[in-house]
């Protein structure tokens, strides 16, 4: 078993691009599922759909929720495909598998007067105020990923343009615009606050965004500045970066944008996924119904 997992995690890593975060979830679902063949001594070779409906009936017991329990199906699926592909074995038991309806909840975004508030929290004096202003306006102004944010290089950017260089997910690239007020923040930072942070270490680095030790900025490094962003603005709400990417989302597709532009500028490459967006606030509805509906004012 542990040859056969590790085969397919090498596959994962070379063949498929797989981000490891994707790679640590496969090969926990597999050794989860192994752990339970094991229990019920049962070899890889017993495994059929009775077996397979047991295993779900333990996920749905332990109160798994139907997105990860989907996720530990489509992780299985492909790792018998794999299997079967490399004649490891005859067939692959969870190709009529049907994965568990996912919820499908509104994201969480923030409204304009919230964002309003935590885009003058920053003291740009500081190099570390000239960052923090830089990295808000960078992820809400083009909706880019943190795992994407992070990997951001000088040479990625282009001020005559408008445009960054982002590489998404399975090394996928693409070219996302960013408007006058990231641009101004960003240069404001390059050029002033990034010099400062950046003398701190002997070895330079081509990376945006620093952390206060001139190193590379991290993913969990960019979720604390934004919560202690959120502190100071004195808001009583949840932040993680995704929101920002959320909020970036929702508010284009309110004003108007059309479902494909936000699905590139995203780096979605399914539609579905971007659907989730196509919710509207109360505000953008109520807006709707007064300048749409003949009897909702008096002209």
């Amino acid at each position: 078993m542990q040859s056969f997992k590790d085969s397919f995690i090498e596959y994962l890593q070379i063949e498929k691009n797989a981000s490891p975060l994707t790679v640590k979830h496969y090969g926990r679902d597999i050794e989860e599922f192994y752990e339970f063949l094991t229990s019920e001594h049962l070899t890889m070779e017993q495994c059929d759909y009775s077996v397979i409906r047991a295993f779900l009936t333990r996920q749905y017991e332990a109160q798994y929720s139907r997105k990860t329990i989907s996720r530990k199906v489509s992780s299985l699926r492909s790792f018998f495909r794999y299997l079967e592909r490399e004649q490891f074995m005859k067939q692959n038991p969870f190709i009529n598998v049907s994965l568990p309806k996912a919820e499908a909840p509104i994201p969480n975004f923030f409204y304009e007067e919230e964002l309003e508030r935590l885009f003058k929290v920053s003291d740009l004096n500081t190099p570390l105020g000239q960052r923090n202003q830089a990295l808000l306006e960078i992820l809400y102004g083009t909706g880019i990923r943190v795992s994407e944010c992070v990997k951001l290089k000088l040479e990625d950017l282009d001020f005559s343009l408008g445009t960054a260089l982002v590489y998404g997910k399975g090394r996928k690239e693409r070219y996302v615009p960013f408007g006058q007020f990231a641009s101004e923040a960003l240069l404001r930072y390059i050029e002033d606050g990034r010099e400062s942070l950046a003398a701190k270490r002997k070895d330079q680095t081509k990376y945006v965004f620093l952390n206060a030790r001139g190193g590379p900025l991290t993913a969990d490094g960019i979720r604390l500045v934004l919560n202690k962003m959120v502190q100071n603005a004195s808001l009583t709400i949840d932040i993680h970066p995704h929101k920002l990417r959320h909020s970036f989302a929702t508010h284009l597709l309110n004003e108007g944008a059309d479902l494909r532009s936000v699905q590139e500028l995203l780096g979605h490459e399914h539609l579905s996924s971007t659907q989730i967006y196509t919710h509207v606030t109360k505000d953008r509805l109520r807006n709707v119904y007064m300048n749409s509906h003949p009897r909702a004012n008096k002209r």
